[in-house]
């Protein structure tokens, strides 16, 4: 079990990587696809790992890459197809913010002080994983029937989905947004608290 866990997070790695010629070359439902498979290991790796007790350090760590990966190589490359400043904004100030926690997390590792990330079944930091993980799904998603679409097309169901998905992907990107500030917030906090324990 503690291969499959394991595997579970390298895939989500390789995935990440993947989505990018997927995208560049107009593959929307093998990044669709791909994509949602990716984001499904993230839950089940984590609650495999907790059922079976067979989590550890390496592990933690590898599942910690490739959520980031996978948000962030995704959010760039739907940059890419989407240059517009509601989008554009709020994902280079996520992609700050991820940076920024990481160098936090470096600082103090060079101290061999760990940041333990927050143990809550609802931390913020899951519900900005959460949302930007529905967000993305939906930019994928609109390309996807997007690229279905002619002039022959009278599906109100596919209609629909083209007015509606895009209000989920900027609602989300922005909601993701104000989850990922107050997530830094509260790393911020507890990085101040470690701080006084070098200071000691």
């Amino acid at each position: 079990m503690k291969f499959f866990v394991n595997f579970l997070s390298v895939f989500r790695i390789a995935a990440a990587f993947a989505i990018i010629p997927t995208l560049m070359f107009g593959m929307y439902w093998t990044t669709f696809i791909l994509y949602i498979l990716a984001a499904l290991s993230d839950f089940f790796d984590g609650f495999l790992a907790r059922k079976y007790n067979v989590g550890t350090k390496l592990g933690g760590v590898m599942d910690h890459i490739g959520d980031k990966l996978l948000v962030v190589n995704t959010f760039i490359m739907l940059l890419a197809m989407m240059p517009v400043w509601f989008i554009v904004v709020p994902v280079i100030i996520m992609i700050a913010r991820e940076l920024y926690i990481s160098g936090l997390r470096e600082f103090l590792g060079t101290q061999k002080i760990e940041m333990p990330v927050p143990k809550a079944r609802f931390s913020m930091g899951k519900i900005k994983t959460t949302l930007q993980m529905i967000t993305i799904a939906a930019f994928l998603l609109l390309f996807a029937i997007g690229a279905m679409i002619t002039p022959e097309t009278d599906s109100r169901t596919i209609m629909w989905l083209i007015n509606v998905l895009p209000q989920i992907g900027i609602w989300g990107t922005w909601l993701s947004l104000l989850a990922s500030v107050w997530s830094a917030t509260q790393y911020t906090f507890t990085f101040a608290q470690k701080l006084k324990q070098i200071k000691k």
